[in-house]
């Protein structure tokens, strides 16, 4: 697994989850306009589980609102579906899953990889291919690390480590501290559909505060030097 060199690092993006879709209608018509609001690199599409069909048609219903306004579709899980829905990868969570999807990925589209509990697991995930490295999302029972302890992980991962990585943030100051760590991208969703100002202000700041903490580590980076 190559190194990374010498920064500076690009700009931090935006990696917005989706709520789990039942109908997808309304998010569809939603999308656009939230898209254009900020600097969305990609969507991850978080199906609810149902049968094979439905959630087919499902993805297929969002990936031109998505990929339209220039951002990449991701489908949670279900890498068997990517191809057939048109979407440009999954997310998988574990090593084993990723190496199990890979054939069907490999080489045009993403694979990103997430429940990856200890420093060895992520560099396996990178050595296995991952095109990114997810830290910080919650366990299957909830529990999920300290904001400090994922900070650390990207910065570790972000100083040594080519492949990209991806803190999961759970509020607007996570998405801040993340990209302050060294996260390549933050992924954000549940906080952003419950705000009760509207999804799309909830973006605008978030992708704001991701942009103050950039601004500040590299005038940090530039001083230094």
């Amino acid at each position: 697994m190559a190194t990374k060199p010498v920064p500076p690092r690009p700009a931090p993006r935006l990696y917005l989850a989706t709520p789990p879709v039942d109908e997808p209608a309304q998010l569809a018509a939603e999308l656009p306009g939230l898209l254009a609001a900020a600097d969305v690199a990609a969507v991850l599409v978080r199906l609810r589980e149902t049968d094979q069909r439905t959630m087919l048609s499902r993805a297929k219903a969002l990936g031109p609102a998505i990929q339209n306004a220039g951002a990449a579709v991701l489908i949670d899980g279900h890498a068997e579906l990517v191809a057939r829905a048109g979407a440009d990868g999954a997310h998988l969570t574990g090593i084993a899953a990723m190496e199990d999807a890979m054939p069907s990925l490999k080489p045009d589209r993403i694979a990103g990889v997430g429940g990856l509990a200890t420093r060895h697991d992520s560099m396996a995930a990178g050595e296995a291919g991952a095109d990114y490295v997810l830290f910080g999302e919650p366990e299957a029972s909830g529990q999920r690390p300290s904001t400090e302890a994922v900070a650390e992980r990207l910065g570790w991962w972000d100083e040594l480590f080519e492949p990209p990585c991806v803190g999961f943030a759970t509020s607007r100051a996570e998405a801040e501290e993340f990209a302050a760590a060294g996260a390549d991208f933050v992924l954000v969703g549940d906080f952003i559909w419950a705000d009760p100002r509207g999804a799309k202000a909830a973006l605008i700041e978030t992708s704001e505060a991701i942009a103050r903490a950039y601004a500040s580590t590299a005038g940090k980076a530039g001083a230094e030097g």
